[in-house]
């Protein structure tokens, strides 16, 4: 699977998403872009891609704000 490897112990996934994989697909999609864009790029589910922008953005590297029921994402 694309993004994550098997955990040779337990036969789980685990991802490999990087934080550096969220913020480049902000910045080069940029000015803003929609959750499930940054999903779609990453290679991963949009609640993953949602939970992991919601920690970018409480460590002060990313910003958003909602338009309607969709949250943009951009890079502060």
């Amino acid at each position: 699977m694309p993004g994550k490897d098997r955990d040779d112990g337990s036969g789980k996934y685990t991802t490999t998403y990087t934080d550096g994989d969220f913020l480049r697909v902000v910045e080069e999609s940029g000015p803003q872009v929609g959750t499930q864009t940054v999903a779609d790029e990453v290679g991963c589910t949009r609640d993953t891609a949602y939970r992991r922008l919601c920690e970018l953005e409480k460590e002060g590297k990313i910003e958003s704000r909602k338009v309607g029921m969709a949250r943009l994402w951009s890079i502060k």
